[in-house]
């Protein structure tokens, strides 16, 4: 399949001219059908280390230009009755995303040290993998309930924490679209260890998979596998937000 980069906006073209070897490379990954999965909740992670953001629109005309692109998954939990939320997720189908999302769980873990000795793990075992905890003294632990305690002390019994997990759809999308929709490119927005069986049975199966990530932000089971990786800090002027391009990109376009 012979692959054409047409860009969707003025912007685009001029990227382009500025960045032909990333296109270039695009080209390459993108040479064959494609479908895209995106685990937002590992983007807005990236964020955070890279300092700049991931703007959906931007991505989104990005990956327009190259016509082997068939589908965009984008999976994103939504948290209910807020409306920024809701509205995030009904942006993104707007935009073209094929948009799959779940509520988001909130669970309610206890931080009430009150009851338990001041030396007592019971606690913290919540929130301390027990190959850790286990190396901790007993003064440590005493210090981190005293931590505790005067969270209790100003009111604070629990913490909220939002779960909301995608490895199992997208897995599953990842291996129905190979059963059904004839795609030979799988790219993977994510660098969860889950995804390591299903890009290690689509490789098998002479399928093309690719992990677009992050230094350091892919797993050692998902960088053990024979997929390319692809660290998006090549396209960051292509697709983050115009305030956070470089000053000597914003004079060229």
């Amino acid at each position: 399949m012979t692959m054409i980069f047409i860009p969707k906006t003025d912007r685009l073209t001029k990227l382009a001219k500025l960045y032909p070897e990333r296109i270039k490379e695009l080209e390459n990954i993108f040479v064959v059908t494609t479908n895209i999965y995106i685990d937002y909740a590992n983007v807005i992670h990236w964020a955070r280390k890279l300092k700049w953001h991931v703007n959906l629109k931007r991505l989104k005309q990005l990956l327009n230009s190259f016509s082997s692109i068939k589908s965009v998954r984008f999976y994103n939990g939504t948290l209910i009755g807020d409306q920024k939320s809701e509205e995030f997720n009904k942006e993104a189908g707007k935009l073209g995303y094929d948009v799959k999302t779940k509520p988001v769980k909130i669970m309610k873990l206890s931080i009430d040290v009150s009851s338990i000795p001041a030396n007592s793990p019971f606690i913290l075992k919540n929130f301390i993998k027990r190959p850790l905890l286990q190396k901790l003294n007993i003064e440590t632990i005493e210090y981190l309930n005293g931590k505790l305690k005067e969270l209790n002390d100003q009111g604070v019994k629990y913490i909220e924490v939002r779960k909301c997990n995608f490895d199992v759809e997208i897995g599953r999308d990842m291996l129905l679209d190979y059963e059904k929709n004839d795609i030979d490119n799988y790219v993977l927005w994510s660098g969860d260890s889950d995804f390591a069986d299903p890009v290690n049975q689509l490789l098998k199966d002479g399928k093309k998979v690719v992990i677009f990530a992050t230094a350091r932000r892919i797993s050692v089971e998902l960088g053990e596998t024979k997929s390319l990786k692809f660290d998006i800090q090549k396209i960051r002027n292509f697709i983050c937000s115009a305030n956070e391009l470089p000053q000597d990109v914003k004079s060229k376009l």
